[in-house]
Protein backbone atom coordinates (compact mmCIF):
# COMPACT_ATOMS: atom_id res chain seq x y z
CA UNK A 1 0.00 0.00 0.00
CA UNK A 2 1.37 3.15 -0.97
CA UNK A 3 0.02 6.98 -0.54
CA UNK A 4 1.31 9.87 -2.77
CA UNK A 5 0.70 13.31 -1.78
CA UNK A 6 1.09 16.29 -4.00
CA UNK A 7 3.85 18.77 -3.31
CA UNK A 8 3.35 22.34 -4.15
CA UNK A 9 5.95 25.08 -4.42
CA UNK A 10 4.97 28.21 -2.26
CA UNK A 11 3.55 31.21 -4.02
CA UNK A 12 5.98 33.90 -5.36
CA UNK A 13 6.18 36.98 -2.84
CA UNK A 14 4.79 39.81 -3.14
CA UNK A 15 6.90 42.29 -3.86
CA UNK A 16 4.49 45.16 -2.89
CA UNK A 17 4.88 43.25 0.53
CA UNK A 18 8.48 43.65 0.62
CA UNK A 19 8.31 47.06 -0.30
CA UNK A 20 5.34 48.32 2.78
CA UNK A 21 7.68 46.62 4.77
CA UNK A 22 10.94 47.89 3.62
CA UNK A 23 9.60 51.82 3.92
CA UNK A 24 8.61 51.31 7.39
CA UNK A 25 5.32 53.36 7.13
CA UNK A 26 1.81 52.09 6.12
CA UNK A 27 1.25 53.29 2.50
CA UNK A 28 -2.13 54.02 2.95
CA UNK A 29 -1.66 57.51 5.60
CA UNK A 30 -1.01 60.47 3.76
CA UNK A 31 2.36 62.51 4.38
CA UNK A 32 0.32 65.05 6.82
CA UNK A 33 -0.80 61.90 9.06
CA UNK A 34 2.88 60.50 9.23
CA UNK A 35 4.32 63.94 10.02
CA UNK A 36 1.34 64.08 12.62
CA UNK A 37 2.48 60.35 14.25
CA UNK A 38 5.96 61.29 14.28
CA UNK A 39 5.38 64.68 16.14
CA UNK A 40 2.66 63.17 18.68
CA UNK A 41 3.80 63.92 22.19
CA UNK A 42 5.14 61.29 24.10
CA UNK A 43 2.47 59.45 25.91
CA UNK A 44 1.87 60.37 29.57
CA UNK A 45 2.76 57.65 32.50
CA UNK A 46 -0.46 55.90 33.83
CA UNK A 47 -0.77 54.41 36.93
CA UNK A 48 -3.42 51.54 37.32
CA UNK A 49 -6.44 52.52 40.12
CA UNK A 50 -8.47 50.16 41.36
CA UNK A 51 -11.70 50.74 43.36
CA UNK A 52 -14.42 48.78 44.21
CA UNK A 53 -18.00 50.20 43.32
CA UNK A 54 -21.90 48.89 43.92
CA UNK A 55 -22.56 46.07 40.71
CA UNK A 56 -25.72 48.67 40.44
CA UNK A 57 -23.27 51.78 39.70
CA UNK A 58 -20.80 49.87 37.51
CA UNK A 59 -24.00 49.30 35.22
CA UNK A 60 -25.46 52.37 35.26
CA UNK A 61 -21.98 53.95 34.30
CA UNK A 62 -21.32 50.90 31.55
CA UNK A 63 -24.52 51.32 29.83
CA UNK A 64 -24.09 55.44 29.82
CA UNK A 65 -21.02 55.08 28.28
CA UNK A 66 -21.32 52.85 25.66
CA UNK A 67 -24.62 55.16 25.03
CA UNK A 68 -22.77 57.96 24.46
CA UNK A 69 -19.66 56.04 22.36
CA UNK A 70 -17.38 56.40 25.13
CA UNK A 71 -14.89 54.05 27.38
CA UNK A 72 -15.56 54.65 31.22
CA UNK A 73 -11.89 54.69 31.97
CA UNK A 74 -11.81 57.74 29.48
CA UNK A 75 -14.92 58.99 31.67
CA UNK A 76 -13.78 58.33 34.76
CA UNK A 77 -10.44 59.70 34.48
CA UNK A 78 -12.36 63.05 33.08
CA UNK A 79 -14.70 63.04 36.19
CA UNK A 80 -11.63 62.80 38.64
CA UNK A 81 -9.31 65.58 36.51
CA UNK A 82 -12.88 67.78 36.94
CA UNK A 83 -12.95 66.95 41.00
CA UNK A 84 -8.96 67.13 41.55
CA UNK A 85 -7.59 69.80 39.17
CA UNK A 86 -3.81 70.36 38.84
CA UNK A 87 -2.61 72.86 40.62
CA UNK A 88 0.33 74.72 39.21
Amino acid sequence: MSKTVPFRMPAAKSQAADAWVGEGVEPHLKLTEIEQAVAAPAPIAMKRFTIDVPVELHARAKMICAQRGKFMADEIRRLLEAEFPATS
